[in-house]
């Protein structure tokens, strides 16, 4: 079971428990009602076995020689042996939910669940395999703002400004880079193409600056959200010291790559927190 759960990478979760959270508004007591504690659940262990399992169970060579993995933040090593069954698990995970949630929010919700899992087999499986299709796999990425409409459709909650959608669309694709600049050297090593290992570090970088700019950008003018905007531009100045200062071209090590795996975290769960504090992200002003 413990295997089974750093393949669901533990330390990865706030993506999806961020985007879950981004619809609700606190003046409506979400968390009375039993059916926001089971959908938030389903977005951290069993919807992450699925998005992880698939990449695992298909990357076996690049993770074979990733320092990082082999644990809770960054995932799990694993072995031929124990991928086998990954898909008969994720199965077993993941049908109670489709039966629940499709019973509870009927026709729409199943026709988007299974598109959750058919968005995670066009990025694994061939002849599709995004990941390994730059500059797709960074697009598809959209995939986990999909977690945002489960949310809404779950929780009778209203939809999403398209403001918003943009913003977490940009957050996704931003996250996803980040783990490509971490990856390059075992990627290389086993001959996956991804935008990293072709543009190489630093140009990797300044994508993500790119991306990290646009968004203070939206937070400030869109949604006069001066605390997360704040908080990103500090994160820019940050990248910018790294690319310019600190690392240069040069790959972080292990225990660099865990204490921002860490910071990223902690970074995560005080920005939920903000954000159903504000409620900013829903009332954009532009």
């Amino acid at each position: 079971m413990f295997q089974d759960l750093k393949i669901s990478r533990p330390g990865l979760w706030f993506p999806t428990i961020w985007i879950y959270l981004v619809p609700f508004r606190l003046e409506t007591h979400f968390w009375e009602n039993t059916i926001f504690w089971i959908g938030l659940f389903f977005v951290t262990f069993p919807l992450n076995y699925l998005v992880y399992g698939l990449n695992d169970y298909n990357d076996i060579k690049a993770d074979a020689v990733n320092d990082r993995k082999g644990n809770f933040l960054f995932g799990a090593r694993s072995s031929i042996a124990q991928l086998a069954s990954v898909p008969r698990k994720i199965a077993l995970f993941i049908l109670p939910f489709i039966v629940y949630f499709t019973y509870h929010s009927g026709f729409g919700m199943l026709l988007l669940l299974l598109f959750m899992i058919a968005i995670n087999a066009i990025y694994n499986f061939k002849p599709f395999r995004i990941k390994e299709r730059p500059p797709f796999e960074i697009f598809i990425q959209v995939g986990y703002v999909v977690t945002a409409f489960f949310s809404v459709l779950l929780n009778d909650l209203q939809m999403l400004p398209w403001q918003t959608i943009l913003y977490l669309s940009l957050f996704a694709f931003q996250a996803h880079i980040a783990g490509e600049i971490m990856d390059i050297e075992p990627d290389l090593k086993t001959g996956k193409r991804t935008t990293a290992t072709l543009i190489g570090r630093k140009n990797t970088k300044f994508v993500m600056l790119a991306l990290l700019l646009v968004e203070t950008n939206i937070l400030f003018f869109w949604f006069q959200d001066y605390v997360l905007a704040g908080f990103l531009a500090g994160f820019s100045l940050w990248l910018l010291l790294d690319v310019f200062v600190f690392f240069k071209d040069r790959p972080y090590t292990l225990s660099q790559m865990k204490l921002f795996g860490y910071a990223i975290n902690v970074s995560a769960i005080l920005s939920m927190i903000w954000t159903l504090y504000s409620g900013n992200l829903l009332q954009p002003v532009f």
